[in-house]
């Protein structure tokens, strides 16, 4: 895949144990001093990247991978104004394109909607509540593949389901809280460890199932995605398919500069990705296996590619000039984040997140479901829904659900099918004894699950079968 084509599917999770620079421990090669300094010269740079208009991402522009790497440095992306012009600030852009009918295009692609969700989540948008008609989360959701459950997309483009996962297990709720059902991040990593390579690693392409791409050589990118991926789901540091990821990249390392060898070479972009793989699963990259003989590491690699002054990254270490992607891939990781980061506190008074509060009556949107009925075959969808009011009602979503959503089938029947009650048959399962249908909002705890339970804007809906 062409680096073009790689850099504009990807980017992000904050939700992964960053590294702190300050913790760092007294063999790391560039000091706390030295990443501080690289961090404050690559937000300077990233700050040069915004248009007059204050836009990051749109026609002609296409840099808001920024964001994550802005909020891993500390920089809330609502105080990056041009000219200091609040009116114009990142964020409310921002917003105001993910909004629009129009975005991200005519044809749509899953990692549109992941991209969005990673970078929203790190500018302090609460992905599932942009807009009255905008759920990033949902859009991601009608993407999921029921024939091949785990996958988002083709499932060709082993892209769509990482950064899947990535993006439904990073981008947490406004109080820190996982958003998704377990069962669908643990649906996700299956398929994460079904496509590592036989190497350790990963590249953008499906292996599941086949021999020969299996035994092809991983890269390094998608490595870093993979692991970052895999951690943000709950999988430990210390389980078999990340260490063995540990060690492919181990194996990358080049001695003099600390830098790994990618499939395009060496270069900042492939090192930032990798990087933030091991910060995501809090594996240092500044010790142990990642510090060279030579005594240099990943990160003395991208700080050697920062021009100074100026604070952009090269591509690769022969450019003369810097690059916008890798000077954000580099910088967040760099700044010790994963793929996204939680948004810092403004400075200049805003609020940490701006979410759409209630529906709209008569504004047509989605809401997120996941139907677990305890077999094992979990049905995800996207359900298109219009409400009458600033809330609705669980029966009312599901009820909609028989009927719109994305992927079809999520939802074929519900009892009662009408009224206020304690719902006791979902699809044919009805409530046996202790096995009975439960609800979860937001990542909430599962308690009865009733039509008359009261529903919000972008509510992330669960339903689980089980005692």
């Amino acid at each position: 895949m062409p680096r073009a084509a790689l850099r504009a599917l990807v980017a992000t999770t904050a939700a992964a144990a960053a590294l702190a620079a300050a913790t760092l421990p007294a063999t790391a090669t560039s000091t706390p001093a030295q990443i501080a300094t690289s961090k404050t010269n690559g937000v300077a740079y990233l700050k040069t990247l915004q248009a007059a208009d204050g836009s990051y991402a749109g026609s002609g522009l296409s840099s808001e991978w920024a964001f994550s790497a802005f909020a891993a440095a500390g920089t809330a992306v609502v105080d990056v104004a041009p000219g200091g012009d609040a009116t114009k600030n990142a964020r409310t852009v921002y917003r105001n394109l993910l909004s629009t009918a129009a975005w991200p295009s005519a044809t749509p692609v899953v990692t549109d909607y992941e991209r969005g969700t990673l970078n929203a989540y790190a500018a302090g948008i609460d992905p599932a509540r942009v807009s009255a008609s905008r759920n990033l989360i949902a859009d991601v959701y009608g993407y999921w593949q029921t024939a091949e459950a785990g996958y988002f997309g083709n499932s060709a483009n082993y892209n769509g389901t990482v950064f899947a996962g990535l993006a439904l297990a990073g981008a947490r709720t406004q109080t820190g809280g996982q958003r998704v059902p377990q069962a669908l991040l643990d649906a996700i990593v299956t398929r994460i460890r079904a496509n590592q390579h036989t190497d350790g690693g990963w590249d953008y392409q499906k292996a599941e199932g086949d021999p020969v791409r299996l035994a092809a050589p991983g890269d390094v990118d998608m490595t870093g995605a993979s692991m970052a991926a895999l951690c943000a789901a709950g999988v430990p540091a210390t389980d078999p398919d990340i260490v063995q990821a540990r060690t492919f990249l181990k194996t990358k390392l080049v001695n003099a500069s600390g830098a790994f060898t990618a499939m395009y070479g060496i270069n900042s972009s492939s090192n930032g990705w990798a990087v933030s793989g091991l910060n995501a699963c809090g594996i240092n990259p500044q010790t142990g296996d990642f510090l060279t003989p030579a005594g240099k590491t990943p990160v003395d690699f991208l700080i050697a590619q920062q021009f100074n002054p100026g604070g952009g990254f090269r591509y690769k270490p022969s450019d003369g000039s810097p690059s916008a992607y890798s000077s954000t891939d580099a910088l967040r990781a760099v700044a010790g984040g994963g793929f996204t980061a939680a948004p810092p506190l403004p400075t200049g008074g805003a609020s940490r997140w701006v979410a759409q509060s209630t529906f709209t009556s008569g504004t047509a949107t989605e809401l997120a479901l996941t139907v677990d009925d305890g077999t094992g075959a979990l049905k995800v969808c996207s359900v298109a829904f219009t409400p009458t009011g600033t809330t609705t009602t669980l029966g009312a979503v599901l009820d909609a659900a028989a009927g719109a959503a994305t992927p079809a089938g999520c939802v074929t029947s519900v009892t009662p099918s009408s009224g206020t009650g304690t719902i006791t048959a979902v699809n044919g399962t009805a409530n046996s004894g202790s096995s009975t249908w439960k609800a979860s909002v937001d990542g909430s705890a599962f308690t009865a699950a009733a039509r008359d339970r009261v529903i919000g804007i972008g509510d992330t809906i669960a339903l689980r079968y089980g005692s």
